[in-house]
């Protein structure tokens, strides 16, 4: 008789699932990075969720045993598949073999969701993770489970990567009746960069002549290439697509572009791909980013940046909100009297008048529940060689934590059950960070420098403390890297839980009432408060606006 394993989907990948259409990857090859690293990014962007970390022990699976998988609903069905011999362990999106996958959702077409199939999109992810031992196995483990159990989710796209390469590959489901999913993925140059921000952006591919029997696609372009058997004729009898194969192009098939895709998706990578190349090369692609595709029609699908970037690089590139382009949200009016780059939602509205607007949608947003930079290094022990630098809410107001690979506990502030969306605990990343950020936002231009101060103190010091960390990993056996390094991220997270307490404080004090106390290193410090000024561009915009009506008349005697 077989024997039932019922596992549960971990409450982080639950809240994860909510925002599934609001999300940011960045990607960077090991030899466009500055030490080797393979880099993979998540901004997990959407209103109403609070994020947590997850973990899911290592273990040996016995003949027949089977795995339960549920919705993540109430009343949803549960389904049994098999178990693998053997799973990885798996903290957040990133295993024991320095295997990281992460996703970003862009749709497509609708009427091929398909709700018959059994694995969603973080399903798929989580049991690839515990899994697969490579980014391409973690490919092929992907298409064996879809087309055995069925894929229930519109066009996803998802950044896989190991600690010597990095993969993009964009799914859709083939719609009710027909179980499976039709995909493309392609590895991304050693010497690369890519992006992905809620738009299909593989067009035409690298095709092969015949499928590789033994794994049951192809397989292209010395191997950097694979896509399902039926990539193309199922488009054909859909009528996506009446070409030659050599004209195939995935996004124009399943994904096709529109002015929503291009500004508030392509322009995140636009902006991305801006911070690492020419931008005099990058601004020719301003009329495509506004709306114009009559010239151009995409953006390159990856960049060789024009220097070695850095992980503390990315982490920044993740707080993007397009300072500096012409995009830049810090620029006119609507950023308000302290130059906000921060918007109120709908992202879409109307005039008085009647007109459709729009506002930016940028990297760093205030929605976000968690934010991940994943960096997985082939040179180091896979336990301290992968670390995930996570934080719970808006990239740009917290500091990212590092977090090993190697670790078998979370975090206290990481865990789900002190991150509530409806009660606030001093016990929680989520609101601890919140409650900072949400002071700032409003006077932005007055209050930033606080927190980038802490910010920059607590991720200084976690770069600082690396080269001891791998020093004393090298002179453990593996069962004390375990407790070590779960001990250093428990600390680390227990610092920065502290700081921020220390920051929030700061900031109700020194900027009470709308003034600005002196301080220094975090404190308070005597001196003269000052009334910080509106930005110029708020206080020209009002002029214009009111006329004469603030404009400080000469007295007449």
């Amino acid at each position: 008789m077989k024997r039932l394993f019922l596992v549960a989907l971990s409450a982080a990948l639950v809240a994860l699932s909510t925002p599934s259409d609001a999300c940011t990857n960045l990607i960077v090859g090991k030899k466009a990075s500055a030490d080797g690293s393979v880099i993979c990014t998540y901004n997990c962007d959407g209103f109403g969720f609070a994020s947590s970390l997850s973990y899911s022990a290592p273990g040996k699976h016995e003949p027949g045993e089977m795995l339960a998988i549920r919705g993540f609903f109430p009343g949803s069905e549960t389904h049994y598949i098999a178990q693998a011999p053997y799973t990885y362990a798996v903290v957040g999106l990133m295993n024991e073999k320095q295997v990281s996958i992460v996703e970003t959702t862009w749709g497509g077409r609708r009427e091929l969701q398909d709700p018959e199939g059994w694995l969603g999109y973080f399903t798929l992810m989580d049991l690839a993770l515990q899994r697969s031992a490579s980014a391409r196995e973690a490919i092929a483990v992907m298409h064996q489970l879809v087309q055995e159990y069925g894929y229930n989710e519109t066009g996803e796209s998802f950044a896989i990567c190991d600690k010597e390469e990095a993969w993009i590959m964009e799914l859709i489901g083939k719609g009710k009746g027909n179980k499976g999913a039709v995909w493309v993925a392609r590895r991304v140059p050693d010497d690369c960069i890519s992006a992905y921000a809620n738009s299909s952006r593989i067009q035409q591919f690298p095709q092969a002549k015949k499928i590789d029997k033994k794994l049951g696609f192809y397989v292209a372009d010395n191997g950097d290439c694979m896509y399902s058997p039926d990539v193309i004729s199922f488009a054909r009898e859909q009528g996506y697509f009446d070409g030659a194969d050599k004209d195939f192009s995935f996004r124009e098939a399943y994904g096709p572009m529109d002015f929503s895709k291009i500004r508030a998706c392509e322009a995140r990578v636009w902006s991305f791909f801006r911070h690492h190349y020419d931008t005099e090369a990058m601004d020719a692609f301003l009329p495509f980013i506004n709306g114009d595709m009559s010239e151009i029609d995409h953006l390159p699908l990856w960049i060789k940046p024009d220097k070695p970037i850095t992980y503390r690089d990315i982490q920044n590139d993740m707080r993007d909100h397009y300072e500096g382009t012409a995009l830049d949200m810090t620029a006119d009016m609507s950023a308000g009297p302290w130059a906000s780059p921060y918007r109120n939602q709908p992202v879409r509205f109307q005039s008085s008048d009647g007109t459709a607007m729009f506002r930016e949608r940028p990297i760093g947003c205030q929605q976000s529940g968690m934010t991940m930079v994943c960096r997985m290094r082939s040179w180091l022990p896979d336990a301290v060689g992968g670390i995930t630098y996570f934080n719970l809410d808006d990239a740009t107001m917290v500091a990212y934590v590092p977090v090993y690979c190697g670790i078998n506990r979370i975090p206290d502030p990481f865990r789900a059950e002190n991150n509530s969306i409806t009660e606030f605990s001093f016990d929680s990343a989520f609101w601890m960070n919140n409650w900072v950020a949400n002071m700032i936002y409003p006077r932005w231009s007055a209050m930033i420098g606080d927190l980038l101060e802490a910010q920059k103190e607590l991720e200084d010091f976690y770069e600082a403390d690396q080269a001891e960390v791998e020093a004393k990993v090298a002179t453990l056996t593996p069962g004390e890297t375990t407790d070590f390094l779960t001990r250093k991220t428990i600390a680390y997270t227990d610092q920065m839980m502290k700081r921020w307490d220390k920051l929030a404080k700061l900031l109700i004090v020194k900027h009470n009432d709308q003034i600005m106390r002196p301080s220094k290193d975090g404190e308070i410090v005597p001196g003269r408060h000052t009334s910080p000024a509106y930005s110029p561009v708020f206080i020209d915009a009002e002029k214009a606006l009111t006329g004469t009506r603030y404009v400080q008349p000469e007295v007449k005697r």
